[in-house]
C-alpha cells in the first residue's frame, strides 16, 4: 500500500463538534466508481450504526436476572465508557484517515501487513455471518405466538428461507433504501418504549432501582450480556467509502449513534425495573413484551412483539451491509479474488452479498449458544488486532492527515486502549474449552486461507487486482521522520 505523510499536522476535534471545523481533504473528488447520489447521508448513517450495536433494548433482559436492577442500569452507563466511547473514537478517527469500504481490514494491513489484514477481515467477517444467521430465527420466534406454524417444521424452514431473501433483496437495491428502511425501522422499534415509559410514570418506585446483591451475581451472563450488547462499533467503517462527506459525517454520526444507544438500553431498563416489583428469575428474553402487559395490557405487548421483530430486521440488513461491502473493500486491495469488487447496476456488491447470504442459510439451522459464545471470541481477537494497527499507526505516520484526531498522540492512544483490553481478557477468561475449540479452529482456517489464495493468484486460476481508484490514505509532502 502507498502511503504518504503530510506536512501539516491538524488539529484535534471534540467528537459532535463539526459545523465550523475545516476539513484538510486528501482525495476529495469523488472516486469513478462511487456515484454521489447514492451517498449515504448523517441521519441513515446514525441508524445504520444503532442497528449495527443495538436494535433496541431487547436482549438486555438477562443483565436484570443475572446482577439485579442497579448493576444494570449502572452496567449500561459504566460500560459504554470504558468500551463504545473508546471503540467509537478510534472508528472515529480511522474511518476518516482511511475513508474507503474495507475499514478495519486496511488499517490493520497498513500497520501490520497483508497477511493479519486478511486475519482481520476473516475473523471480523465470519463473526459478523455468525451474528446476522440469528436474525430471521429471532424474528419467527417473535411471530411464532401469533402463527404457531413457525414455531417448526417445514413452514418455519421456509419462512427462514423466504425472509432472508427479502432481505438480502434490499441490500442489493441499494445502500440509500437499506439506509433509510433503517430509519423507519429504527422509529417504529423506539415509539412502543415512549408510550410505555409515559405509561409507567404513577407506578414508578425509584426505591427499586437500589436493589443490588453482590453475592448473588452471574458475572459470566452479566458480561456477555454487557459485551453482546454494546460492541461492533467499527463494523460501520467497511461502509466508508459509500458515506457522503465520510470525513465529517462519519464522526458526527457516531457521536450521535452512541448516545442513541445508550438510551434506547437505559431508559427501558429503568421503566422495567421501576415499575413492577422485582422478580429476576423472570428477567429472561423477550421479558419487555410481558411487562408491556402487565403496564398497558394486550395491546402494547402485541406493539413491543412487533417493534421486536422489526427490530431483528433492521439488525440483519445493516449487519450484512457490512459483511458485504467488507468483502468489496478487501478485493479492491487485491486480497480476495476481482470478481467480489463487482457492483450491481445499484452500486453494491453483488458476490459480497451473495456470499454473506449463503453463510447466513447455513448457519440458520445451527444451535446457536456456544457458536454465538464464538463469535464474541473472534471477535475479541479482531478487536485486539484493531488495538495494535491504532496504536502502530499513530506511531509509524505521526503526521498523517487524520480529520478526526483523538488527542494524547501515542500516549494517548495507549492509554484509551487499556480499558478495553482489559475487558477482552476477562471476556476470553470466561470462554468454556469448547468455545474455545471452535473459535481456534476458525482461526487456523484463515491462516491456512491467505496463502492458498495467494497461490491461486500466482497460478492464475482466479483473477486478483488492486483498484485504481483507492484514495491516497495517508499523505505525503514531507519526510516520515523528523
Amino acid at each position: 500500500m502507498k502511503l504518504r505523510v503530510s506536512a501539516h499536522k491538524e488539529a484535534a476535534i471534540p467528537m459532535g463538534e463539526f459545523d465550523n471545523a475545516e476539513y484538510i481533504g486528501i482525495n476529495e473528488a469523488p472516486s469513478p466508481r462511487a456515484n454521489n447520489a447514492r451517498k449515504v447521508s448523517v441521519l441513515p448513517l446514525i441508524f445504520l450504526i444503532f442497528y449495527e450495536v443495538s436494535g433496541g433494548p431487547f436482549g438486555v433482559e438477562d443483565t436484570v436476572k443475572a446482577a439485579g436492577p442497579l448493576l444494570s442500569l449502572l452496567g449500561f452507563l459504566v460500560f459504554p465508557l470504558i468500551w463504545s466511547v473508546p471503540e467509537a473514537l478510534i472508528t472515529a478517527e480511522m474511518g476518516t484517515m482511511f475513508p474507503e469500504n474495507g475499514g478495519y481490514v486496511v488499517w490493520v494491513s497498513s500497520a501490520l501487513g497483508p497477511y493479519w489484514g486478511f486475519q482481520q477481515g476473516w475473523m471480523k467477517w465470519l463473526s459478523g455471518v455468525i451474528d446476522n444467521a440469528l436474525y430471521p430465527v429471532l424474528f419467527l420466534d417473535y411471530l411464532k405466538s401469533a402463527i404457531p406454524a413457525l414455531g417448526g417444521g417445514l413452514p418455519r424452514v421456509l419462512a427462514v428461507l423466504v425472509l432472508t431473501m427479502v432481505l438480502t433483496y434490499m441490500n442489493y437495491r441499494g445502500l440509500t433504501i437499506v439506509g433509510w428502511m433503517a430509519v423507519s425501522l429504527g422509529i417504529l422499534s423506539i415509539i412502543p418504549f415512549v408510550v410505555m415509559g409515559l405509561i409507567s410514570i404513577p407506578k414508578l418506585r425509584p426505591s427499586r432501582w437500589l436493589v443490588v446483591d453482590v453475592q448473588n451475581v452471574d458475572w459470566n451472563l452479566y458480561l456477555n450480556t454487557l459485551f453482546w450488547n454494546l460492541n461492533y462499533w467499527d463494523s460501520i467503517s467497511t461502509l466508508a467509502g459509500e458515506v457522503q462527506n465520510p470525513k465529517k459525517t462519519l464522526p458526527k454520526a457516531l457521536f450521535y449513534a452512541v448516545i442513541l444507544v445508550v438510551l434506547s438500553y437505559f431508559f427501558p431498563l429503568l421503566i422495567g425495573t421501576g415499575a413492577i416489583p422485582l422478580q429476576r428469575d423472570l428477567w429472561t428474553d423477550g421479558y419487555f413484551s410481558d411487562i408491556a402487559k402487565i403496564l398497558g395490557g394486550v395491546w402494547l405487548r402485541v406493539w413491543i412483539q412487533g417493534a421486536a421483530a422489526v427490530s431483528n430486521m433492521g439488525m440483519f440488513v445493516a449487519e450484512m451491509s457490512s459483511d458485504s461491502f467488507q468483502l468489496l473493500g478487501m478485493a479492491d486491495r487485491g486480497m480476495l479474488p476481482e470478481f467480489f469488487a463487482k457492483r450491481s447496476r445499484y452500486g453494491t456488491p453483488l458476490f459480497g452479498i451473495l456470499f454473506s447470504a449463503s453463510g447466513v442459510i447455513l448457519l440458520s439451522w445451527m444451535s446457536f449458544q456456544e457458536i454465538v459464545a464464538a463469535e464474541n471470541f473472534l471477535y475479541c481477537f479482531g478487536m485486539i488486532l484493531e488495538f495494535i494497527a491504532f496504536v502502530l499507526l499513530k506511531i509509524k505516520f505521526p503526521h498523517a492527515s487524520r480529520p478526526f484526531n483523538i488527542p494524547g498522540g501515542t500516549v494517548g492512544a495507549i492509554l484509551l486502549c487499556i480499558p478495553p483490553t482489559i475487558l477482552i481478557c476477562v471476556v476470553l477468561a470466561l470462554s468454556s474449552i469448547k468455545v474455545l475449540v471452535v473459535s481456534l479452529f476458525s482461526i487456523a482456517i484463515g491462516l491456512v486461507m491467505q496463502p492458498c489464495l495467494k497461490l491461486i493468484e500466482k497460478k492464475r486460476w482466479l483473477k486478483f487486482s488492486v483498484s485504481s481508484d483507492l484514495p491516497d490514505n495517508i499523505t505525503i509532502d514531507a519526510p516520515l521522520l523528523h
